[in-house]
């Protein structure tokens, strides 16, 4: 384990970095009221162990002039630090489940797996009113360690063109890379509960920081297809 009892601060500079994902070290010493030089010994040390990698920015977000602060960033050993639910033994038992049972058989697996989404989402919508159904979604993800958020898409010509849920975190992202079907399930479950198409970006199983996935805008009411369905903030209820 990466990650001891005794070394507090360390634990949540690496926390930080999980559930925000991706950030400079000046914006982590803000966000954990921590000083710069203690910032940096921490990063310097979770760098060395094979936790941490820095990265360079984004060239959109390169601003002004000098050079651009480094990102710093989760690795996969980083992450193997925090609760891991599944292991070797899960893998090893999905292809069992595949060699006697088919495809199939991993896909029932898969549905029955992500089942905590829809049978949890109108608990939490009655629970907290306050949210939005996509911020229902991520409470109910983050509940079961996937450290979710929800983020606005940039504007389209002064109007909101949806949502992304974003995923800081993965507890089955090392078999899931071997079965997809666990992704798969996931994102169908997520469009089922907000009653509309979402599409799956980047997944932390096949690579990716964080596990992405869009979520439109639903269209105005004249121009929705009859039957369909939909939560609005004032309207998610049990």
């Amino acid at each position: 384990m990466i990650f001891e009892d005794d070394q507090p601060t360390r634990l949540r500079v690496a926390r930080s970095l999980l559930v925000d994902g991706p950030s400079t070290a000046a914006a982590l010493g803000v966000r954990l009221d921590l000083t710069p030089a203690a910032v940096r010994r921490h990063l310097d040390l979770l760098v060395e162990e094979g936790a941490v990698e820095a990265r360079d920015p984004r060239p959109q977000a390169q601003r002004g002039r000098g050079r651009p602060a480094k990102v710093f960033a989760l690795t996969e050993r980083g992450r193997e630090g925090f609760d891991q639910h599944y292991d070797d033994l899960a893998v090893q038992a999905l292809r069992f489940v595949r060699e006697t049972g088919g495809e199939e058989a991993v896909r029932a697996f898969a549905d029955r797996r992500v089942a905590f989404i829809e049978e949890r989402f109108a608990e939490v919508a009655a629970a907290r009113p306050d949210l939005t159904s996509v911020e229902v979604v991520a409470a109910v993800l983050t509940d079961e360690g996937y450290a979710a958020a929800v983020r606005g898409l940039p504007l389209i010509s002064g109007q909101s063109a949806g949502e992304q849920l974003c995923q800081q975190h993965c507890p089955v992202s090392h078999v899931a890379h071997e079965f997809p079907q666990l992704c798969e399930a996931e994102t169908e479950a997520i469009s089922r509960v907000l009653g509309r198409h979402v599409q799956r970006l980047a997944t932390i199983a096949h690579g990716d920081g964080v596990c992405t996935t869009c979520i439109p805008d639903l269209p105005p009411a004249s121009t929705r297809q009859p039957g369909s369905t939909h939560h609005q903030k004032e309207t998610v209820t049990s």
